[in-house]
């Protein structure tokens, strides 16, 4: 995929994040048929995007409409056909198996901000509902990392963001019938803007064989109802 389109499905570090969705791409088949999708948290709909631009149908939501922001995007790349937009709250979701394919890029750690960790669970449980039996949730989100990432975003970033911790991820999950995951990214966070973070996720893909796992900073995960 080139640049450009790259840039408009991920909008930041694109470096590293281009590989949390590398892995959903290799791993979950997005494009084998027509599938049913839905995207929480939108914002500017890039990963509605990404699924139509694979001929998925997506209908593309937030906590506000984001159409005003997304169609232009979407309409950039001549998919409107393939998306709608609506209001949605990822912790009230109105449907009931319904969806082959749902997603979401970092908000979990917004949803459940200042510590409110049930609100973690309670959209993972309004996901599982909403999908359809062995539909898939396909996500990358924000790893609470190391010490040095926790001390910097705590000074430069979101107030009250509370980051997703690899040790929640099997209770979160269990009513999955599966889940299956990996990491990524650890310098590219730390660019104060795209072209250096750009150059620090290449480094971290030169490097992420010596980095663990557990140290990364992008969770992607693939779950299976």
């Amino acid at each position: 995929m080139d640049k450009e389109t790259i840039r408009d499905i991920i909008d930041w570090d694109t470096a590293n994040w281009w590989r949390a969705i590398d892995y959903l791409d290799k791993n979950a088949l997005v494009n084998q048929h027509k599938n049913e999708c839905l995207e929480l948290g939108a914002a500017r709909g890039g990963l509605s995007l990404w699924l139509a631009l694979k001929g998925n149908s997506v209908l593309c939501t937030d906590l506000k409409n984001p159409e005003s922001i997304a169609a232009k995007i979407h309409n950039k790349y001549e998919c409107s056909a393939n998306i709608n937009y609506a209001a949605l709250d990822a912790t009230d979701i109105p449907f009931k198996d319904k969806f082959d394919i749902i997603t979401f890029k970092s908000i979990l750690g917004g949803i459940s901000q200042n510590n409110r960790n049930e609100y973690k669970a309670k959209t993972l449980n309004q996901i599982h509902a909403a999908l359809k039996p062995g539909g898939m949730l396909l996500f990358t989100e924000n790893l609470s990392a190391t010490g040095l990432h926790r001390f910097l975003r705590s000074r430069y970033g979101t107030p009250g963001w509370n980051y997703l911790k690899i040790a929640e991820i099997e209770e979160l999950f269990s009513a999955f019938k599966s889940i299956k995951y990996t990491t990524t990214g650890f310098f590219g966070c730390f660019g104060r803007n795209e072209k250096q973070r750009i150059f620090l996720g290449r480094m971290d893909g030169l490097l992420e064989f010596i980095i663990p796992k557990r140290n990364r900073y992008i969770l992607s995960g693939i779950a299976t109802k």
